[in-house]
């Protein structure tokens, strides 16, 4: 008998943008982790794995990340959130887009507020968010906890394989970033797993040991 939990991470649009389809067979119930810009790529693998889409949760609000928010709602009817730091990045992601060479992605009004300390279900699957910013203000960690399985944090642009976001590009700074990695990611195990926004995983061992950032 096939597991009912479901754990998908696969790259969308032309950054490559990690998306993670998070779901519970059993419930019928799917959460979508940085959607990006390819909604119908993830409807179509949400309608394969069958099950329907209740949240449209997002790291920050950088094109790549949330620009198919209006998109895939409409085809899912799930509830787009963001953390409300980034609502004003988010009311640029038309720019953002133009000076990418993108199509113009549809800006709608989040349904609600992505906040440190929430905790996301569908069925026995739960996203528990950390608000990391550095990158942007809003930027957010989301750690994945499952039943006999360990915690998978879901970084964002936040924490990369032997590197950190950029910060640049939110009105942040260095020390804002690692501070929040320092104090809100390393405070998990070695072996916890970290999927970035972009690249290859990595663990908070390794970045510990050797993210020339953080050592």
């Amino acid at each position: 008998m096939p597991d009912p939990l479901i754990v998908e991470h696969f790259a969308v649009g032309p950054l490559a943008c990690t998306c993670t389809i998070v779901a519970d067979r059993t419930a019928g119930e799917a959460i979508v982790v940085d959607g990006g810009d390819d909604a119908e790529t993830i409807a179509a693998r949400l309608a394969e794995l069958g099950v329907r889409a209740r949240y449209l949760v997002h790291t920050h609000a950088h094109v790549d990340h949330i620009g198919c928010m209006g998109q895939l709602r409409e085809l899912t009817g799930a509830r787009g959130l963001l953390h409300p730091a980034d609502l004003p990045l988010y009311q640029t992601v038309r720019e953002q887009a133009r000076w990418l060479g993108m199509p113009d992605p549809s800006v709608v009004a989040p349904d609600g507020d992505l906040v440190e300390g929430d905790r996301i279900d569908v069925g026995r699957a739960g996203l528990d968010v950390l608000h990391t910013p550095g990158h942007t203000r809003g930027s957010v960690t989301f750690a994945l906890t499952r039943p006999d399985a360990p915690t998978l944090l879901l970084s964002g642009d936040t924490l990369f394989k032997g590197s950190v976001g950029r910060t640049d590009l939110g009105g942040t700074t260095l020390e804002e970033l690692t501070g929040s990695i320092r104090t809100k990611l390393f405070a998990y195990p070695d072996e916890t797993v970290v999927i970035p926004g972009h690249g290859p995983p990595t663990t908070i061992g390794r970045e510990k040991r050797e993210n020339p950032f953080l050592t």
